[in-house]
This record gives C-alpha cells, sequence and structure tokens, in this order.
C-alpha cells in the first residue's frame, strides 16, 4: 500500500501517537504546547481525515470517545517524506547532500554511517 501523504500537523498528531503509544483526540491536543495548540475541533477533524488516510485507526471507545494509534510507522512516513523532498529536485541528492553539508547539520559520523550502509548494500547486492 501507498504511505499517504502526511501534512505538518499530520506529523505532529502521529507525532504524538508514536510517542504515547494511543491517545485520545483531548490527549493528543493536550500534546501541543499552550501557546500554539490547535482547537480540539481541528485536532478531531485532523484525526479523522487521517483515520480516511489510514495512517491512524481507532483502537477502542472508552464512554463516548475513541483511542487512535498510529497505522503507519516512523520508519515509513519519513521514508515517505524524503521521496517526496527528493522528488522536487527530480531524484537527484546532490543538491540535498549539498545543503546538508553547508548547513553543518551533516557530520562526519554521518558520512561514516552512509558509507557502512552503502558497503553493505553493495555486499548485499553481489550475494544475489
Amino acid at each position: 500500500m501507498a504511505e499517504p501523504k502526511l501534512t505538518k500537523l499530520d506529523l505532529k498528531i502521529i507525532e504524538s501517537l508514536w510517542t504515547r503509544g494511543n491517545a485520545s483526540i483531548r490527549e493528543i491536543q493536550e500534546a501541543f504546547p499552550e501557546k500554539n495548540r490547535p482547537a480540539y475541533t481541528t485536532i478531531q477533524t485532523t484525526v479523522y481525515r487521517l483515520e480516511a488516510k489510514k495512517a491512524v485507526r481507532r483502537v477502542k471507545k472508552v464512554g463516548n470517545f475513541h483511542i487512535f494509534e498510529a497505522a503507519v510507522s516512523r520508519n515509513a512516513a519519513q521514508r515517505k517524506l524524503i521521496d517526496d523532498l527528493l522528488g522536487l529536485f527530480g531524484g537527484r541528492t546532490q543538491p540535498v547532500m549539498a545543503h546538508l553539508i553547508e548547513s553543518g547539520k551533516l557530520t562526519l559520523d554521518d558520512v561514516k554511517e552512509a558509507e557502512k550502509l552503502l558497503r553493505k548494500l553493495a555486499r548485499e547486492e553481489k550475494s544475489r
């Protein structure tokens, strides 16, 4: 199944579910900083849209409210975001890597980890 496209608010909501495991709409809303907390109805509408996208699911009903959990993994959501970002660059990674290096967000340790992963993937490819 294709991963759903997620907005910033979607990701913040799902992040609270990844962190908590599961939560009601009120608990999700209260996970936001008080200063910039979206209205309950905004969270409710967004959660229902996420449910329609199959990004969250209801796990049980308690009284008159539902408990939700993330239906997509953090890893899958991150991969989708990265694929979407690379799509903006025609699939080319060089502009993204250049920005990460110039901004100081890509460290030498990150490069070493990437080299290890590339070597591992090359070995796996040879053994096929």
